[in-house]
């Protein structure tokens, strides 16, 4: 019994560490078009604009969710290796919310790091989320490969980006 509950606990737990993409429908599909209102309060960023060429990682959070702050921390952590992939983090907050996530991590210090806020909301009914965080990797053709709901591993988000 003893060995039972310790093996489906060490099967919960893995499973924890290995997230499992979405089937959206949009698989295949190129990078849609919508802007975000960058750092700086009065740029505004549209995705028609990220060139081809390098992988793409569109990072939806929340300010104040801790499997986005604990992704964010992870991504930052590894970013000598993700150094090839661009991300473009963002949310539906507040700016202020979104300006205070950006210095706590400070953003501004890594050059593959784009954030803003999705002032229209269109992220969110694209990919009809359902929470937070959410990452959409998308190829060096800018085509989407896969989509996360929830904090995903390191490996998986490189795994995906290969193209």
């Amino acid at each position: 019994m003893k060995r039972l509950f310790f093996l489906l606990t060490l099967l919960s737990l893995v499973g924890c560490y290995h997230a499992v993409p979405e089937k959206t429908g949009l698989e295949g599909k190129p990078l849609p078009e919508f802007s975000l209102l960058l750092t700086d309060s009065s740029t505004y960023f549209n995705t028609r604009g990220i060139p081809s060429g390098n992988p793409v990682v569109l990072f939806y959070f929340s300010p104040q969710c801790p499997y986005c702050r604990a992704q964010m921390g992870e991504i930052i952590e590894n970013i000598h290796s993700l150094k090839n992939i661009r991300f473009y983090i963002f949310t539906d907050w507040s700016f202020p919310d979104m300006k205070a996530f950006y210095v706590h991590y400070q953003l501004n210090s890594y050059p593959n790091i784009i954030m803003g806020v999705d002032y229209a909301n269109f992220f969110e009914g694209y990919f009809k989320v359902r929470g937070v965080p959410y990452i959409a990797i998308y190829g060096k053709n800018k085509l989407l490969k896969e989509a996360f709901n929830g904090k995903v591993d390191i490996s998986q988000i490189k795994d995906a980006a290969e193209d």
